[in-house]
């Protein structure tokens, strides 16, 4: 488990690198964890889990979704934090099984994955702060809401040359076809 990104969250095409990590959004009903997965290349979230418990099966579900939304191939660097949800067997076994490389922050150390601490400060900022969730369920309709609406397709980025995460991987294969 190593540090493969070294604090360099960048990446020149889609699929080669992704971040991803938890967070908690307080609702009445008490905590919804939601663990998200984003490509480095675009700034989109690939992948994503809401769930009632925090445990290994959130971050397996969030990868699940970004392998099969983005068909990634071998040798794509995931980086994560060293909870213990990354850290289980499960999980790692799922990215040897896809030969993907992990690569993991250094203990207690917030810096070295700060993509992801970004998008969940933006999220809070702009949804969740502004809202008392009555429910998980409301809190989950309106994070997906605001994930596959808004900041995947609407949300411009300052880092993507003020252009939408779908806009700039449009973009870019379009790029790619020319070349």
């Amino acid at each position: 488990m190593s540090r493969r990104c070294a604090r360099e969250f960048t990446a020149n095409s889609p699929n080669t690198s992704l971040v991803t990590d938890i967070t908690y959004i307080n609702t009445d009903e008490s905590w919804l964890y939601l663990a998200a997965v984003m490509d480095l290349h675009s700034k989109r979230i690939v992948g994503y889990s809401m769930q009632k418990y925090l445990t290994r099966e959130l971050v397996i579900e969030a990868l699940h979704m970004a392998i099969t939304n983005r068909h990634p191939g071998r040798g794509l660097v995931i980086h994560s934090d060293r909870g213990s949800q990354y850290a289980s067997f499960d999980y790692q076994q799922l990215l040897r099984q896809y030969g993907f490389i992990c690569s993991m922050s250094r203990k207690g150390d917030c810096w070295d994955n700060s993509p992801m601490d970004s998008f969940f400060k933006t999220l809070k900022t702009e949804l969740v702060y502004h809202r008392r969730f009555k429910s998980r369920a409301e809190a989950r309709v309106e994070i997906f809401e605001y994930i596959d609406v808004f900041y995947n397709r609407l949300r411009l980025h300052s880092a993507l040359v003020y252009e939408t995460p779908e806009e700039f991987e449009k973009n870019y294969e379009n790029l790619i076809k020319v070349a």
